[in-house]
Parts: C-alpha cells; structure tokens; sequence
C-alpha cells in the first residue's frame, strides 16, 4: 500500500512505521545534487541526514514489540570523492567534498552506530550512475549525461556537450541491478551489524563511448559541442567484489548497450515510447 509521509516529520515517520509490523527498510529518499548541495547545505542536511535519523528514531521507537528490522540505506558512490586512482573499494576512507556527500557520509554513521547497538540489521549500498529504465520509467535528470543526449535526439536541445574530448569515464549501473541489489541487501542484513557495498557495473564507460554507444544503438547521430576541459576526475569505476560474494549479486542488465536500450524505449517522445 502507499502510505504518504516525509521524512523531516519526525511525528509522521513514527506514525508510519506503528502502523505496520514492517520487517523490512529500504531507505531511498533523499535530495541528491552535488552542486544544488553547495546552495542549500542546510536542505540537504535536513533531508539526508535528519531525515534519516527522524526514520531510525521512528523504528526505535518500536524497538521493543520487534525483532530488529533489516534496514538498507541507500548511500553513492560520491562518499570517495575526486581522489582515487583505479576501481573504488569499499574499503576506501570517505572523502566527501560537497555537503551532499557530507550528508550521506553523516547518514551512514548514523546507521552504523545505531545497527552496533542491535537495534537493526543494517546495511548500506553506494550506487554509481544509475541509469537505464523499468516499467516504462526512466531517467530524466538534466544534469546527466544519457538524459541530454535523448533531449538532443528529440530536438530539446540543439547539441550535448562534453567536456574537453569526452575522455572522463564513469560506472554506469542499470536500474534493474541496483533493485536487485536492495532486495537482495535487506535479506542478508546481518543483526548487530553493518555491511557496506558497491553497487555498479564494475566497468567504465567515457562520456564519448556514451555517445558512440547511442549512435550504434539507435542508428542516430548525435549533435555533440565539445567543450573546454573541467578539472574532473579522469576515471570513478566500482569495486563490486564484495557485493558480488557476499550479496550473490551481479549486474546482469548493466551492458551500456542494454542500459541505452531500455532507457530510450521509456523517453517521452522516442519513437519507441
């Protein structure tokens, strides 16, 4: 059933969860912006890391009718920061840069010391750059690289832009996998602990293979402008070793190919929607 509620309302999270014998958390809500983190700190704070305590205050609150509740948060990849060199493991030290990644940073904190006390069974999933498309919903944001370049196939935008060549390279993981990867979370979640994992398709992509990719797929030429460089990191793929041995997980849809397929076949206005 849908149930309604925010998670700034502390009053109303614990509403929710005494409504339901739930045994079960995935924690998705969040704001999720980089750069809009650098305008409004306190909203994103707010959210990501007061909301999620506001939910683990609400299952406290309960704590002594249940067994500890499986909780999985979702969490990204932007936690390493712009540092490191090679595959990203979760054994890495945090580096957040932005209070975006702060926030998140706090949140998982937060859980890891809540889930230390056996409150719950915990676990945390960095997802990379999600993308793809399921039941027809797909990726719209404006600030990402598949979604531009959809906007300039249907004639929103006159061309995509990249950055200097387009050589920087990023993981991208489909929508699909990253579900299965919180279903398959939440029946793991060990009581009195907390688990860390990547959540990607383990390869890179560069911004140009992007576009290559949709031209092949699709049959259509894209209209690129290649901009001045940006200081960015060159290359942020994931680790998913322990995701793969501990969760039984494996990014089966996560193929570029696969990912822009079904992406482009969800697009208001493609000729396959």
């Amino acid at each position: 059933d849908l149930v309604l509620g925010d998670v700034r309302d502390r009053q109303r999270m614990s509403e929710v969860i005494a409504e339901r014998p739930y045994d079960g958390v995935a924690h998705l809500a969040a704001l999720t912006s980089g750069r809009d983190s650098l305008a409004d700190p306190l909203g994103y704070f707010d959210v990501n890391t007061v909301g999620t305590l506001n939910l683990l205050m609400a299952l406290d609150s309960v704590r002594a009718d249940r067994p500890p509740i499986r909780f999985v948060l979702a969490s990204t990849n932007i936690v390493y920061g712009s540092i490191r060199i090679g595959a990203l493991s979760v054994a890495l030290d945090p580096h957040p840069e932005s209070p975006y990644a702060i926030s998140k940073v706090a949140a998982e904190q937060l859980v890891a010391a809540h889930a230390a006390t056996g409150a719950i069974s915990a676990v945390t999933l960095r997802p990379f750059n999600i993308a793809g498309a399921v039941g027809g919903v797909t990726d719209t944001d404006r600030a990402r690289i598949i979604p531009n370049i959809f906007r300039t196939l249907t004639g929103e935008l006159p061309y995509v832009t990249l950055n200097g060549d387009g050589s920087a390279v990023r993981d991208f993981v489909h929508v699909a996998d990253v579900a299965t990867a919180f279903r398959l979370a939440l029946e793991v979640a060990a009581p009195d602990g907390h688990a860390v994992y990547n959540v990607g398709s383990g390869a890179g992509a560069s911004m140009a293979d992007v576009v290559a990719t949709v031209e092949s797929t699709l049959g259509i030429t894209v209209k690129i402008l290649n901009m001045p460089p940006k200081p960015e990191p060159p290359t942020l793929t994931a680790d998913v070793t322990r995701a793969r041995t501990a969760l039984g997980w494996a990014p089966d849809r996560s193929d570029l190919r696969q990912i822009i397929t079904d992406a482009w076949k969800a697009w208001p206005g493609s000729m396959q929607a």
